[in-house]
């Protein structure tokens, strides 16, 4: 079994747990998960998120309006989450950031939202957790310009890309996808992300990594994501795992 596991980006919030989230969060630390973040998607689940938080010493969380819901805000969305942002167990932003993959959203309502809460972010001086999704470009134009700290989640795209994420001074978040059959430009970036730019995810309940693919994934399917980095960077699983996990702790300022 691995130790110190760090799984940088969760929903345990979400109703996909809601027959056995007590008893799998309170048995990740007997299972090699020591810390846990929660990525908050709107004004409750980031409420959602931040009761978890309080009811367990390994779980921290973020507070943020996912591109998904910036439709749906209620009027005092800002200071809500500025409000909820000052929670002890609070270490980011986010999730936030631009979805261009489904058709019908509005691109330039999550451009606003979304530099509202980078422009919030720095203020609380807090990382952000970036979704970015079929929207890279236009994401980087805002990144270039506003420079914040923080991890682009759910990395999925080419080495060239982590390059320039990782010149900004982004971290780069690798989760299930590298596990999957078509992920060729995932395998390449992550021959290239510097070591002290890596983190592990799992963005469970979604993207259980392969041989889980299919079933509701947790915090534990990191160690197969690690197996894989570790294959692609000729190192061992261990090893990536300490390293992901102190690189998240300094990211989100945990002890």
């Amino acid at each position: 079994m691995y130790t110190g596991i760090f799984d940088t980006h969760a929903h345990y919030a979400d109703s996909a747990f809601d027959a056995d989230r007590e008893t799998l969060l309170r048995s990740l630390p007997s299972e090699g998960v020591d810390c846990v973040m929660l990525a908050g998607c709107s004004t409750e689940d980031s409420r959602a998120c931040i009761a978890l938080a309080e009811r367990y010493p390994h779980v921290w969380c973020a507070v943020g309006i996912h591109p998904e819901q910036v439709d749906a805000l209620p009027p005092d969305w800002c200071e809500q989450l500025c409000s909820m942002a000052a929670h002890e167990k609070v270490c980011a932003i986010g999730e936030i950031g631009l979805d261009y993959h489904y058709e019908g959203y509005d691109r330039d309502l999550e451009h606003t939202i979304l530099g509202i809460q980078l422009r919030l972010a720095k203020e609380l001086d807090l990382p952000v957790i970036l979704h970015i999704r079929d929207a890279m470009g236009d994401a980087l134009e805002l990144l270039r310009s506003m420079r914040p700290r923080g991890v682009v989640h759910c990395f999925s795209g080419s080495a060239e890309t982590a390059r320039e994420l990782v010149s900004l001074g982004l971290y780069i978040g690798i989760g299930g996808v590298l596990t999957y059959k078509n992920a060729r430009k995932v395998v390449q970036a992550v021959e290239i992300i510097p070591e002290d730019r890596l983190v592990f995810e799992t963005d469970c309940p979604y993207l259980a990594p392969v041989p889980y693919r299919g079933k509701r994934c947790d915090s534990r399917m990191i160690a197969a994501v690690a197996e894989r980095a570790a294959e692609i960077r000729h190192t061992d699983a261990q090893s990536l795992i300490r390293i992901a996990a102190e690189n998240g702790r300094r990211l989100f300022d945990i002890d």
